[in-house]
């Protein structure tokens, strides 16, 4: 069982205040946490593959497919701050 203590030192590590009801909740719910590792060890998995996902991963990714570009005329039409061909943007490195 975790104690108060350890997640006093946790919450001080982490550099968090908890009030008295969080540092309760805390400790229950990391309580809960690491009982169930406990019980995660306790799996005998001798015959199980290690793999680096849970489920099989797939590419999500369409092909690249060469594609005329934006006309600027186009491409600037909504811009709400427009100059010339460009963006007008604010500001945002000070002098």
């Amino acid at each position: 069982m975790i104690t108060r203590e350890a997640v006093l030192h946790v919450a001080r590590l982490a550099r968090l205040e908890l009030s008295e009801s969080e540092l309760e909740r805390m400790r229950a719910q990391l309580d809960a946490i690491l009982t169930y590792i406990d019980r995660l060890k306790e799996l005998d998995v001798t015959d199980v593959e290690p793999t680096s996902h849970a489920v099989p991963r797939v590419n999500v990714m369409r092909d690249d497919v060469v594609v005329p570009c934006l006309p600027q005329d186009e491409a600037l039409r909504n811009a709400p701050d427009r100059v010339g061909e460009f963006f007008r943007v604010p500001r945002i490195i000070e002098d």
